[in-house]
């Protein structure tokens, strides 16, 4: 969908034959850098979990829950509780508590591995 979208607009078709891989480069000389879809995706997912762990209404609970019965078979879908511990490379239980002093959750996901680095640098 996110190379869809830059083709889109960028008015690049593909009956023009021209690679994923040129389409990023072209988006990057007209808007400059920037990260991946998945990965601001998977970076807001982070910051929306610290914020609803710290809290204690009803999207905690939810998020928390766990749902009565056995799930079905096949792959199993991916959870927040899988999800989580993949990304932070640390247990559900230590993000848990990470995400309970707030500025330490942030740094963490800044520096997480789905968090690209940013530059600091200042032109001028």
């Amino acid at each position: 969908m996110e190379m869809r979208c830059l083709r889109k607009l960028l008015g690049i078709t593909h009956r023009d034959h021209i690679s994923n891989e040129e389409v990023r480069n072209r988006t990057r000389q007209a808007i400059g850098p920037h990260e991946d879809l998945l990965t601001t995706v998977k970076r807001r997912k982070l910051k929306w979990y610290g914020h609803i762990t710290r809290s204690s209404g009803l999207g905690k609970t939810i998020l928390q829950g766990k749902v009565q019965g056995g799930r079905r078979r096949g792959r199993q879908k991916k959870t927040w509780d899988d999800n989580i511990p993949e990304w932070m490379g640390m247990t559900l239980g230590a993000a848990m508590r990470k995400t309970e002093r707030r500025e330490e959750w942030r740094e963490l996901v800044a520096r997480s591995s789905v968090a690209p680095q940013r530059s600091t640098k200042t032109t001028g």
